[in-house]
Protein backbone atom coordinates (compact mmCIF):
# COMPACT_ATOMS: atom_id res chain seq x y z
CA UNK A 1 0.00 0.00 0.00
CA UNK A 2 1.19 3.72 -1.19
CA UNK A 3 1.14 6.80 1.39
CA UNK A 4 0.85 10.30 0.33
CA UNK A 5 0.79 12.93 2.76
CA UNK A 6 -1.27 15.95 2.19
CA UNK A 7 -1.27 19.67 3.55
CA UNK A 8 -4.97 21.10 4.73
CA UNK A 9 -5.58 24.23 4.10
CA UNK A 10 -5.02 25.21 0.43
CA UNK A 11 -4.82 21.55 -0.92
CA UNK A 12 -7.81 19.99 0.27
CA UNK A 13 -10.04 22.62 1.27
CA UNK A 14 -10.17 26.61 0.72
CA UNK A 15 -7.75 28.99 2.62
CA UNK A 16 -8.63 32.02 4.33
CA UNK A 17 -6.01 34.61 5.68
CA UNK A 18 -8.20 34.92 8.53
CA UNK A 19 -8.14 31.05 9.53
CA UNK A 20 -10.36 28.69 9.11
CA UNK A 21 -11.71 29.19 12.96
CA UNK A 22 -15.50 26.36 12.39
CA UNK A 23 -16.91 23.84 11.08
CA UNK A 24 -19.13 26.16 8.58
CA UNK A 25 -15.97 28.12 7.31
CA UNK A 26 -14.15 24.81 6.20
CA UNK A 27 -15.17 24.07 2.47
CA UNK A 28 -13.62 21.63 0.31
CA UNK A 29 -12.03 22.94 -2.86
CA UNK A 30 -13.77 21.26 -6.08
CA UNK A 31 -12.41 17.98 -6.72
CA UNK A 32 -10.67 17.57 -3.59
CA UNK A 33 -12.58 14.69 -1.85
CA UNK A 34 -13.05 12.92 -5.14
CA UNK A 35 -9.07 12.88 -5.55
CA UNK A 36 -8.55 11.28 -2.07
CA UNK A 37 -11.57 8.85 -2.69
CA UNK A 38 -9.83 7.88 -6.16
CA UNK A 39 -6.37 7.46 -4.10
CA UNK A 40 -7.78 5.47 -1.37
CA UNK A 41 -9.59 3.02 -3.58
CA UNK A 42 -5.85 2.80 -5.58
CA UNK A 43 -4.30 1.88 -2.58
CA UNK A 44 -2.85 5.21 -1.25
CA UNK A 45 -2.93 6.04 2.94
CA UNK A 46 -3.71 9.74 2.85
CA UNK A 47 -2.05 11.37 6.31
CA UNK A 48 -3.04 15.08 6.61
CA UNK A 49 0.08 17.39 8.24
CA UNK A 50 -0.69 20.63 8.63
CA UNK A 51 -0.04 23.72 10.98
CA UNK A 52 -3.10 25.03 12.95
CA UNK A 53 -1.58 28.59 14.38
CA UNK A 54 -4.90 29.44 15.26
CA UNK A 55 -4.85 27.34 18.24
CA UNK A 56 -2.14 29.10 19.61
CA UNK A 57 -3.56 32.74 18.25
CA UNK A 58 -6.81 32.10 20.04
CA UNK A 59 -8.94 31.43 16.82
CA UNK A 60 -10.06 28.45 17.78
CA UNK A 61 -9.61 25.61 20.09
CA UNK A 62 -8.16 21.80 19.54
CA UNK A 63 -12.32 20.79 20.33
CA UNK A 64 -12.98 23.25 17.20
CA UNK A 65 -10.67 21.63 14.98
CA UNK A 66 -11.66 18.25 15.88
CA UNK A 67 -15.17 18.85 14.80
CA UNK A 68 -13.74 20.69 11.59
CA UNK A 69 -12.07 17.22 10.86
CA UNK A 70 -15.15 15.55 11.67
CA UNK A 71 -16.72 17.80 9.22
CA UNK A 72 -13.68 16.78 6.81
CA UNK A 73 -14.07 13.01 7.13
CA UNK A 74 -17.66 12.90 6.57
CA UNK A 75 -17.36 15.00 3.45
CA UNK A 76 -15.09 12.91 2.43
CA UNK A 77 -16.88 9.28 3.30
CA UNK A 78 -20.12 10.61 1.56
CA UNK A 79 -17.46 9.84 -2.21
CA UNK A 80 -16.13 7.08 -0.63
CA UNK A 81 -12.88 8.43 0.59
CA UNK A 82 -10.53 8.09 3.75
CA UNK A 83 -7.78 10.07 6.15
CA UNK A 84 -6.00 7.42 7.99
CA UNK A 85 -4.09 10.01 10.36
CA UNK A 86 -4.03 13.91 10.98
CA UNK A 87 -1.13 15.31 12.23
CA UNK A 88 -1.28 18.74 13.15
CA UNK A 89 0.89 21.33 14.98
CA UNK A 90 -0.81 23.77 17.70
CA UNK A 91 2.11 25.92 17.90
CA UNK A 92 2.42 29.73 16.63
CA UNK A 93 5.17 31.19 14.46
CA UNK A 94 7.26 32.72 17.30
CA UNK A 95 7.13 29.17 19.58
CA UNK A 96 10.29 27.76 17.71
CA UNK A 97 8.85 24.51 17.86
CA UNK A 98 10.29 21.02 15.86
CA UNK A 99 6.40 19.96 14.86
CA UNK A 100 5.84 23.59 12.75
CA UNK A 101 6.35 23.39 9.26
CA UNK A 102 9.04 24.54 7.34
CA UNK A 103 10.24 21.88 10.26
CA UNK A 104 9.78 18.38 9.80
CA UNK A 105 9.44 16.59 13.55
CA UNK A 106 5.48 16.13 12.05
CA UNK A 107 7.23 13.73 9.35
CA UNK A 108 9.33 12.47 11.64
CA UNK A 109 6.39 11.81 13.91
CA UNK A 110 4.26 10.21 11.50
CA UNK A 111 7.70 7.86 9.93
CA UNK A 112 7.69 6.85 13.29
CA UNK A 113 4.32 5.96 14.56
CA UNK A 114 3.47 4.14 10.76
CA UNK A 115 6.99 2.50 10.70
CA UNK A 116 7.33 3.48 7.39
CA UNK A 117 10.36 5.48 5.18
CA UNK A 118 9.49 8.61 3.64
CA UNK A 119 11.60 8.20 0.74
CA UNK A 120 9.83 9.37 -2.31
CA UNK A 121 6.66 9.80 -0.46
CA UNK A 122 4.59 12.63 -2.36
CA UNK A 123 4.02 15.17 -0.29
CA UNK A 124 1.57 17.85 -1.48
CA UNK A 125 0.91 21.69 -0.36
CA UNK A 126 0.98 24.99 -1.60
CA UNK A 127 3.83 26.47 0.71
CA UNK A 128 7.31 26.74 0.45
CA UNK A 129 7.13 25.32 4.45
CA UNK A 130 5.19 22.65 2.95
CA UNK A 131 7.79 21.71 0.65
CA UNK A 132 11.12 22.69 2.45
CA UNK A 133 9.28 20.13 5.68
CA UNK A 134 8.57 17.05 2.89
CA UNK A 135 12.09 17.37 1.39
CA UNK A 136 14.00 17.75 5.19
CA UNK A 137 11.97 14.48 5.95
CA UNK A 138 13.13 12.92 2.34
CA UNK A 139 9.36 12.96 1.00
CA UNK A 140 8.85 13.85 -2.26
CA UNK A 141 7.26 17.36 -2.26
CA UNK A 142 5.03 18.41 -4.79
CA UNK A 143 3.05 21.57 -5.22
CA UNK A 144 -0.28 22.75 -5.64
CA UNK A 145 -1.33 25.87 -7.73
CA UNK A 146 -4.70 26.31 -5.10
CA UNK A 147 -4.21 28.03 -1.55
CA UNK A 148 -1.09 30.17 -1.35
CA UNK A 149 0.31 27.89 -4.84
CA UNK A 150 0.31 30.91 -7.48
CA UNK A 151 2.07 33.16 -4.18
CA UNK A 152 4.13 30.56 -3.68
CA UNK A 153 5.53 30.11 -7.34
CA UNK A 154 6.19 33.69 -7.62
CA UNK A 155 8.51 33.65 -4.90
CA UNK A 156 10.43 30.62 -6.42
CA UNK A 157 10.50 27.32 -5.46
CA UNK A 158 13.13 24.24 -6.11
CA UNK A 159 13.15 23.67 -9.39
CA UNK A 160 13.06 20.02 -9.32
CA UNK A 161 9.46 20.28 -7.11
CA UNK A 162 6.24 19.39 -9.59
CA UNK A 163 3.78 21.67 -9.57
CA UNK A 164 -0.07 20.92 -10.11
CA UNK A 165 -3.39 23.13 -10.86
CA UNK A 166 -5.11 20.95 -8.03
CA UNK A 167 -4.80 18.01 -5.70
CA UNK A 168 -7.16 16.71 -8.29
CA UNK A 169 -4.20 16.81 -10.80
CA UNK A 170 -2.18 15.28 -8.23
CA UNK A 171 -4.03 12.18 -8.27
CA UNK A 172 -3.89 11.94 -12.11
CA UNK A 173 -0.70 11.86 -12.39
CA UNK A 174 0.42 9.45 -9.80
CA UNK A 175 -2.55 7.20 -10.73
CA UNK A 176 -1.20 7.41 -13.96
CA UNK A 177 1.72 6.46 -12.61
CA UNK A 178 0.61 3.18 -10.98
CA UNK A 179 -1.70 2.23 -13.93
Amino acid sequence: MSLIILDRDGVINHDSDDFIKSPSEWGPIEGSLEAIARLNYAGYRVVIITNQSGIARGFLDVETLNRIHSKMRRMLAQVGGRIEAIFFCPHGPDDNCECRKPKDAAFKELAHRLRVNLDHVPAVGDSLRDIQAAQSAGAKPILVRTGKGEKTLKKGIPKDVPIYDNLAAVADALLEIVI
